[in-house]
């Protein structure tokens, strides 16, 4: 079946079969490996993307679900020129991140949760990240990179 959809900014035509998962068609029909499969039922948080604007585990959609929408995923957030998005930005100058394996999950995530609540609490950060698994972070920088992003999205 033929399925269109806008990645990143480019409107895309993919013919997949119908069980095709909406992480399949990005990391091997468009080579956008930056969207990751960490546990492949939709507990880890590692194939975040964000589908019409809004978080979602892309491990957990059909591609036919996707038909129309408008996808973006960690290859889509920084500039054409390579300019870190401020999400990413904060990731880095606040070391939230370590083996860097939930890290594009995250950052999808966290920009979802800032359009949401542009001046986060921590407590908010922790719930709305209750999805995204880390096993090698305490949070502790996470929860400040989402508030240094957060700050910075405003500016």
């Amino acid at each position: 079946m033929q399925i269109q959809l806008t990645v990143n900014g480019q409107a895309v035509t993919l013919t997949a079969a119908p069980n095709t998962l909406l992480v399949q068609a990005l990391r091997e029909h468009l080579n956008l490996t930056g969207t990751h499969v960490g546990c492949d039922t939709a507990q880890c948080g590692a194939c975040t993307v964000l589908m019409n604007g809004n978080a979602i585990k892309s491990c957990n959609v059909l591609l036919a679900q996707a038909q129309g929408a408008e996808i973006s995923t960690i290859e889509g957030l920084a500039q054409a020129d390579g300019t870190m998005h401020p999400m990413q930005a904060a990731f880095k100058d606040c070391h939230g991140l370590q083996c860097g394996y939930c890290t594009p999950g995250m950052v999808m995530n966290a920009v979802d949760i800032c359009r949401k609540h542009p001046n986060p609490t921590a407590q908010q950060i922790r719930e709305q990240l209750e999805g995204n698994i880390c096993r090698c972070t305490g949070y502790q920088n996470i929860v400040k990179a989402v508030q240094q992003g957060a700050a910075a999205m405003k500016a």
